[in-house]
């Protein structure tokens, strides 16, 4: 089994004041509810080359305190733990946000991801935010900081908009 570092936790706060921060926010061509089921459902994130694997490890309903596993790049692997979870589907708003507990490599101090989910005009719009800081290790900075993360998060948000542009319209 693969080592694991423990990480420290965060709160909302940590999205506004994190040394390294990166944006996605996009407008979706689905309903929220639409893209909220996807962005929640087993092995979510599947059209993402950037990631090999997504799964939760909490059984459904999904909420506060479900936790989940994520295989990223090669030799990182995240476990995670959901502390907001909010679906108001009556308003089409949704958001939920996670920190690391744990990472296969060291060098990651904290990590979080902030997924929020509204009504457009057309479709939804999706903030995804994500937020770290790093230890001193060498390879966690290499791998999470500079043009390698930025190039890894434009293909995230490439592959989300091409997954979501082949659904159906609006539902």
């Amino acid at each position: 089994m693969a080592r694991s570092y423990p990480l420290e936790s965060i709160d909302l706060e940590f999205f506004d004041s994190a040394p390294v921060t990166y944006v996605i926010d996009v407008n979706l061509p689905a309903s929220p509810a639409r893209a909220w089921a996807e962005l929640t459902r087993q092995n979510t994130l599947d059209w993402c080359r950037a990631i090999k694997s997504i799964e939760f490890t909490s059984p459904a309903p999904y909420g506060v305190g479900t936790t989940r596993k994520a295989s990223l790049g090669p030799g990182l692997a995240l476990s995670e733990h959901f502390f907001v979870w909010d679906e108001n589907p009556e308003t089409g708003e949704y958001r939920n946000a996670f920190h690391a507990v744990s990472a296969s490599t060291p060098g990651v101090k904290r990590f979080g991801e902030l997924t929020e989910i509204r009504p457009a005009d057309v479709g939804c719009r999706l903030v995804w935010s994500f937020a770290l800081e790093l230890s001193t290790s060498a390879k966690a900075v290499t791998a999470f900081s500079g043009p390698t993360a930025a190039s890894v998060f434009k293909t995230v948000e490439t592959d989300t908009i091409r997954h979501f542009a082949k659904l159906s319209p609006q539902t």
